[in-house]
């Protein structure tokens, strides 16, 4: 078995195994398509951003995946394993460790990926190292229709970020930080009423993903949310959707309610990469003067039995 990364010659080759690709960025599988569609093999031509694809060939059938990284993040993301035929490919634990090294190479910190929970991928992964740390639920909001419904948010704008940031510590578990970065920079909707309400918004050619921090005193959320979806700007006809993940799992009653639709649910996973210290000095240990270090001895302890 032998395992090599893909150039750019080898596109057609890739692009072949669109129909087979499982995507483990739900968001960006959302918002931009097939990861080996024409939009994600795009992904390719962005100098923005790192992504690298690799194919274990073998005896069986042979088997690919990618992985991505934005530059200013402290994570990559496993992007697609292909064909879906074979996500119980033995060589497949090999392969996610070889796009995790490359991950390593730019400096990320962890991997993380997306898989649905009855999913063959999802004991590929665990035998690769990652772990669950949450779970999440993408909810189709599309067909909710509140006529009538006025906006209760505000577009977030630099001023507005500490108070965000301060929402992220009291919502998001301090377990996740290392792996759930705060919210940098100003995109998403902030409710009206104070900061209790955040909603975080990816857009894409095929869709918007919308990612809600909302703090438990909040109040009529379920208007809230209707109200924000209704309204959203420069919509068209693209599809909606909300990322629940399991600290929130208390908004899905209000979904339900909404007439929203519920996918199935999917693990979030994690793998912690080991960096690499570079160029490393052995150092002398040095004595300071008139100091002496002296030889601890050991004696065996002796004792008297009353018996």
């Amino acid at each position: 078995m032998s395992i090599r990364p893909l150039a750019l010659l080898d596109l057609p080759y890739i692009h072949s195994f669109r129909d087979e690709a499982v995507g483990l960025d739900t968001t960006r599988a959302l918002t931009r398509g097939n990861p080996l569609g024409a939009m994600g093999l795009l992904s390719y031509m962005n100098p923005s951003r790192h992504i690298y694809s690799a194919i274990a060939n073998g005896e069986e059938k042979p088997v690919l995946g990618g992985i991505i990284h934005s530059r200013d993040e402290t994570f990559a993301k496993l992007y697609y394993l292909a064909p879906s035929s074979q996500l119980d490919h033995p060589n497949l634990p090999d392969l996610i460790e070889n796009l995790s090294s490359q991950a390593g190479t730019w400096g990320a910190l962890h991997v993380l990926a997306e898989v649905d929970e009855l999913s063959d991928a999802f004991v590929s992964l665990r035998k690769s190292g990652f772990s669950v740390y949450a779970w999440q639920r993408m909810w189709d909001v599309s067909g909710i229709a509140k006529s009538g419904s006025k906006s209760e948010w505000k577009r977030v704008r630099s001023v507005h970020l500490p108070a965000v940031q301060s929402l992220y510590h009291q919502i998001v578990p301090q377990l996740l930080h290392p792996i759930e970065p705060q919210p940098k920079s100003p995109l998403g909707w902030l409710s009206n009423d104070g900061v209790l309400c955040y909603v975080g918004v990816a857009h894409g050619v095929y869709g918007i993903v919308l990612t809600p921090l909302i703090h438990p005193e909040a109040k009529d959320v379920s208007q809230k949310l209707a109200s924000l979806i209704v309204n959203l700007p420069d919509r068209r006809n693209r599809s909606v959707y909300l990322c629940m993940r399991s600290y929130q799992a208390w908004l899905e009653p209000a979904l339900e309610d909404l007439g929203a639709r519920a996918a199935s649910r999917q693990a979030v996973m994690v793998k912690h990469l080991a960096r690499l210290v570079k160029n490393g000095q052995v150092l002398r240990a040095t004595q300071a003067a008139g100091v002496s270090v002296q030889p601890s001895s050991v004696s065996k302890a002796e004792g008297k039995s009353d018996l």
